[in-house]
């Protein structure tokens, strides 16, 4: 299975945090699940990082070369992806959440989230 994980679960899985869920660790865990993350998370998280870095043991950059190094791929941001944004219900604000849904829906990919709020999107969402 093709999992795209959000900003969240990607921090923690980078950082070993308590707070990502054993369902969650699963998934990322199983060497059949192919693991994507979005460069519209490396975006988010670099904008939180260079609001408040001591909040964080990771660097942008060290998470992105921890992730590549790891196996995962990075999935880049198309047009097709932000157009795609204007066909979403308003059930979510957040615009880096929004565009991954839209590249989980458009690529065919399921997007592990621990957000109530894009649990709700109809397609591939799935909560953990």
């Amino acid at each position: 299975m093709r999992l795209l994980l959000d900003t969240h679960l990607l921090l923690w899985a980078a950082q070993k945090s308590p707070r990502i869920s054993s369902s969650a660790k699963k998934l990322i865990s199983d060497a059949e699940n192919e693991l994507l993350f979005s460069v519209a998370s490396i975006w988010e998280f670099g904008i939180k990082y260079a609001k408040a870095p001591e909040e964080f043991d990771i660097s942008p950059n060290e998470l992105r070369e921890g992730l590549l190094q790891n196996g995962y791929v990075e999935l880049q941001i198309a047009g097709r992806h932000v157009l795609a944004i204007g066909h979403l219900p308003a059930l979510h604000g957040d615009p880096f959440d929004r565009i991954l849904i839209a590249q989980s829906a458009i690529e065919g990919i399921t997007l592990l989230t621990s957000d109530d709020k894009v649990a709700q999107y109809p397609g591939s969402t799935r909560k953990v």
